[in-house]
């Protein structure tokens, strides 16, 4: 099977928390995003900050490589109005998707008017303007209840206030693979957590995020029905050998 086209090659890790400097960090990104080129990705998935630096090297390259990039990331807490201003920025400087990171905090403490309204202004932002939404819902800090409550949520909401033909383009994510676990529990996709957001998101479609680290692995959360995974070990596991890069 080739599964280039299920995958979101990504690099999302800070100059700091990858111990390099600012220049170093966009040599990295220009690499990732020249892999992604190479390797005919369905998408390279970038920081904000990164965005039109992707826009720019692709549109050289005359790929098809689309843009990602992640909103409110990796916490979640900010506004809807902060996120709402970042996206904005994002669809100015060419993103074709926003990975928003839904306010798991938020809905854990029972303030529902808030998670409903962040996932209703993000959703109709990014349809409004073309793109394709995800909402990263943090499995790893859901027990199974939460999961299946959450990602039941964001499937209504799109349901009650959007088109069907809009559903292909709103997304539940599993992770932003940087929420820290106890244990060394895994911190993102698991075959239980996406065969639980696969069973309460449909029709939405679902993306494997964090965790995924070999060709099967990947080929195993295709068949049981995801429609995206992102890694930032995508060339080995498209390769068919194991990464140990964490996601």
């Amino acid at each position: 099977m080739n599964i280039r086209q299920y995958l979101d090659s990504t690099y999302l890790k800070t100059p700091s928390q990858a111990g390099i400097t600012e220049s170093e960090s966009i040599q990295v990104a220009k690499e990732y995003i020249q892999e992604a080129i190479s390797e005919h990705f369905k998408l390279i998935m970038i920081r904000p900050d990164r965005v039109a630096l992707a826009k720019e090297i692709i549109d050289e390259a005359h790929s098809n490589v689309q843009i990602g990039t992640v909103i409110g990331f990796p916490e979640g807490t900010a506004s809807i109005e902060e996120k709402l201003k970042e996206a904005n920025q994002a669809i100015q400087d060419g993103a074709d998707d926003l990975d928003f990171v839904c306010n798991y905090e938020a809905f854990k403490n029972d303030d529902l008017a808030l998670v409903k309204n962040e996932i209703l202004a993000g959703t109709a932002l990014g349809l409004k303007n073309n793109k394709v939404v995800k909402w990263i819902i943090e499995v790893a800090a859901f027990n199974e209840t939460q999961i299946i409550q959450l990602s039941a949520l964001i499937k209504n909401i799109v349901i009650s206030n959007f088109e069907e033909e809009d559903y292909a383009s709103v997304f539940v994510k599993s992770s932003t693979g940087f929420y820290k676990t106890e244990n060394n529990l895994p911190n993102g996709a698991t075959i239980p957590t996406i065969t639980l957001m696969l069973e309460n998101a449909s029709p939405l479609p679902v993306k494997a995020a964090g965790g995924v680290r070999t060709y099967e692995e990947a080929v195993e959360m295709i068949r049981l029905g995801v429609k995206r995974i992102g890694t930032s070990g995508a060339k080995a596991i498209a390769n068919g050998e194991n990464t140990q890069i964490e996601y």
